[in-house]
């Protein structure tokens, strides 16, 4: 009896979520067009905490020594996750991804 009420609730509740609208519905779209002119500032502002976190070429050299292999210096720069996560898995390239990546860093190429 639980059993056979419980199957009538589940088919009731699954077919009237899957009940449709047998007649088309007419939807009425009004579109309005203004000629204003809108100026948008594409100028980025910085906080104080952001300019106190800038990038820093020495910072990502000690991450590069000491958390090379953890793509640290990647991630400090801002590099894209992907790329981050490859450069773990392949450990820097088997070194030679790693050695690039320092003489970027020292010739301010890496940013």
């Amino acid at each position: 009896m639980n059993l056979k009420f419980l199957m009538a609730i589940f088919l009731m509740v699954f077919t009237l979520t899957t009940v449709s609208a047998s007649f088309p519905v007419k939807r009425h779209v009004v579109n309005s067009e203004s000629n204003e002119i809108i100026e948008v500032s594409t100028a980025e502002l910085e906080t104080p905490v952001a300019a106190a976190m800038a990038y820093d070429k020495w910072v990502a050299v000690a991450f590069w020594f000491f958390l090379g292999l953890f793509a640290a210096h990647r991630w400090y720069a801002g590099k894209p996750a992907g790329w981050n996560i490859l450069f773990i898995l392949t450990l820097g390239g088997l070194g030679i991804w790693a050695i690039i990546d320092l003489i970027n860093i020292l010739t301010d190429n890496f940013v």
